[in-house]
């Protein structure tokens, strides 16, 4: 399947257009365009209002005015590279046109004494007089047509000027086709949005700031078009992972029932629900593809071995996968006393693994007598073969990308994929992120969590948290000290990390004080954190590699230095690694002050509230989308005119209108569905075509 010809204009080489040069084409890739449909969806992001007036006493100063004048005296320069001023009258009053710099006689030639001209630019009033400095814009009378009373102004990349940009757009407009619908006409109707055609116009041509704003119907439509064909992709793509064949695995749940007994507590009702879903996804002959999200300490870990027992009782095995080693050891040992609770065999399969001990776990688990393996990246190498791979369990997804997802598929015949994430997401974010996932989310605590208390304090009364902690460890206690985030350079992470690792050292004794970074070798990590694990040592010094997962029991003090260097987000999954255990538990977060109104704003939520949902919406509220999960290894995707932040409810809407139209359309065949098909084109999404195509 190929383009559909009338689109080509729009795919055309971007010098084809009015007023791109080679020099020109080589710089826009820096604002993301590299075709003319990019100068499409590059949205003016304000208006300047040119209309003419009568004179400029009728604007309230400093503002862009547009007036008809009578040129005046010119006054030279009184030193070299002084200003030339040019006097002007309306038709009320008289002001100065300023210029510097100029060369030869530009001035007479623009601005001939006694004659009338038109000028437009910012006036501003300076030792009590007007002045307009550098005029935007000078032309005679009979050019004022040229003039658009609103101009819009462009996001501008070095090298590339405001009137190349609203040319080439201007041209990119003209080869806008006239497409088939592609939204629901209720909904269409029920908006009040204009077509599309309609809605590049009015966003490129806006007549004043309201036509800017992302609620203006223009852009919502244009917004909405990118979202539902993010949405008709990610339905593909699900549609395409389902239909691969799927086998039921059905437990007969004898291990399971071991694993309960077992336990010194119930289930929270979350915890049943989910483990209920995923068994129901599991036994059905559909691949399951579903997201298991629950906040720090909502006990993910035994709703996930109730699925890998699911697999098990049914004849089959399962994989449980971390982004890291550390994490990876620490599901290991979190899974340990279960499996030996349900007396199922559990190993652990690691880049640390050669020679002769790696070749004997792939040759158990090629022949299925390892049920369950916990693992890292290198469960994908070549050379590890499963017996019958049902379940596969990826922990901390927006580390792994659906490339990936589909690997790991790719392993089993057929396995079910649960996604596993410790990060409470709002829901516009997961469904963008996870629109092609069902989701289960744990939104409760199990009981024996013990609340963290949550203390402010200021940097200066260091030495009291100091003593606090000599304290702790001299009464048998384990402490993190997490780093500041500095300017997210590791290395210089690293270096804050190392002096406070001295620091800490030196006020509480050696051997008392650990360090883990992101730039030590993994073994040494491993080391450092099995060290302190084992509680050898009592305080770990860390920069953030400890936010995901890391579980210590004993460890009942959480200090973050310059906690105001940290999003909602990444403070609230700190937090989280203490109050595991019986202990009662604190998070200090200490401060630099004067802490910003933001800083201020994000501190006091945490101290309020140990949501994670409600945090994660607080964060987004404040961040926006982009900051909350660090676009470049979200999984996001990167719109061009939807704003996530602005616009978010959109996202639900989009998602419902894209799994309906599948519903009554899978090929895409009918009126809207060839429509569709046209939108995916245009929008780039390529392989969601190749999914209809794989159909």
């Amino acid at each position: 399947m190929s383009r559909p010809a009338v689109l080509f204009p729009l795919f055309a080489d971007v010098e084809t257009l009015e007023g791109i040069g080679p020099k020109a084409a080589k710089l826009l890739p820096a604002l993301g365009i590299e075709r003319p449909r990019d100068f499409l969806f590059t949205l003016p992001y304000a208006v300047i209002d040119r209309r003419l007036r009568a004179s400029i006493r009728d604007a309230v100063l400093p503002a862009t005015v547009t007036v008809e004048v009578e040129v005046g005296a010119h006054v030279p320069a009184r030193r070299k590279g002084g200003p030339v001023r040019v006097f002007v009258r309306d038709a009320a009053t008289e002001f100065q046109l300023v210029f510097f710099h100029l060369k030869g006689d530009y001035l007479a030639k623009q601005l001939p004494t006694g004659q009338r001209r038109i000028v437009s630019g910012k006036v501003e009033i300076f030792d009590g007089l007007a002045q307009m400095v550098h005029p935007d814009h000078i032309l005679r009378p009979e050019e004022a047509r040229e003039l658009a009373e609103f101009e819009p102004v462009y996001p501008l990349t070095a090298g590339v000027t405001q009137k190349q940009m609203a040319r080439a757009a201007g041209a990119a407009l003209m080869r806008a086709p006239a497409l088939s619908e592609w939204i629901d006409p209720a909904l269409l109707a029920r908006e009040g949005w204009p077509g599309w055609q309609a809605a590049l116009e009015a966003a490129h041509q806006p007549k004043g700031a309201a036509d800017c704003a992302p609620e203006a119907p223009a852009r919502l439509r244009l917004a909405y078009d990118e979202m539902f064909a993010h949405q008709l992709t990610l339905s593909l793509a699900r549609t395409a992972f389902r239909r691969g064949k799927g086998r039921a695995s059905v437990g007969d749940g004898h291990l399971q029932g071991r694993v309960r007994a077992a336990l010194p507590y119930e289930p929270t009702a979350a915890q049943e629900r989910a483990i209920a879903e995923i068994a129901a996804d599991m036994g059905c002959d559909k691949r399951m593809s579903r997201l298991l999200q629950g906040d720090v300490g909502s006990g993910k870990t035994l709703v996930a071995f109730m699925a890998l027992l699911n697999a098990v009782e049914a004849g089959g095995q399962g994989v449980m996968m971390a982004p890291t080693e550390i994490l990876a050891r620490q599901h290991f040992d979190g899974l340990k006393p279960l499996a030996e609770s349900a007396g199922v065999t559990l190993d652990i399969l690691s880049g640390r693994d050669r020679g002769t001990e790696r070749a004997a776990k792939l040759k158990a688990l090629a022949a299925g007598q390892l049920q369950v393996l916990v693992g890292t990246h290198a469960v994908f190498q070549k050379d590890v073969a499963f017996h019958d791979l049902r379940l596969a369990i990826i922990d901390e997804q927006h580390r792994f990308g659906v490339e990936q997802r589909k690997e790991l598929g790719a392993k089993g015949i057929a396995a079910d994929v649960l996604v596993m994430t410790a990060t409470p997401i709002p829901r516009s974010l997961a469904l963008a992120q996870y629109g092609d996932m069902d989701v289960s989310v744990l939104d409760e605590k199990p009981p024996g969590r013990t609340p963290v208390k949550t203390a402010l304090i200021s940097s200066g009364r260091y030495e009291e948290v100091v003593a606090h902690l000599r304290q702790a460890v001299a009464e048998g206690r384990q402490a993190y000290w997490v780093c500041p985030l500095v300017e997210e350079s590791e290395l210089v992470d690293l270096i804050a990390a190392e002096d406070r690792f001295k620091t800490l050292r030196a006020a509480l004794g050696e051997g008392v004080v650990g360090l883990v970074h992101g730039q030590m070798a993994p073994a040494d990590k491993d080391a450092a954190m099995a060290d302190f694990v084992a509680g050898r040592s009592k305080v770990l010094v860390a920069t953030t590699v400890i936010e995901v997962g890391v579980n210590v029991p004993n460890a009942s003090i959480m200090v973050i230095e310059r906690a105001e260097t940290f999003g909602l987000a990444q403070l609230h999954q700190l937090r989280g690694r203490v109050g595991r255990g019986a202990a009662e538990s604190t998070c200090l977060m200490m401060y630099q002050p004067p802490l910003s109104e933001a800083a201020e704003r994000r501190l006091q939520i945490l101290r309020e509230s140990e949501d994670g949902f409600r945090i994660a919406e607080e964060d987004l509220a404040m961040r926006g989308a982009g900051d909350l999960v660090g676009t470049a290894q979200s999984g996001l995707p990167r719109f061009r005119v939807a704003d996530l932040d602005r616009q978010a409810a959109l996202m639900a809407v989009a998602q419902s209108d894209a799994r309906a139209l599948l519903a009554t359309d899978p090929e895409l065949t009918g009126p809207r569905g060839q429509a569709a098909r046209v939108l995916l084109w245009l929008m780039g999404k390529d392989e969601a075509i190749r999914f209809i195509a794989v159909g």
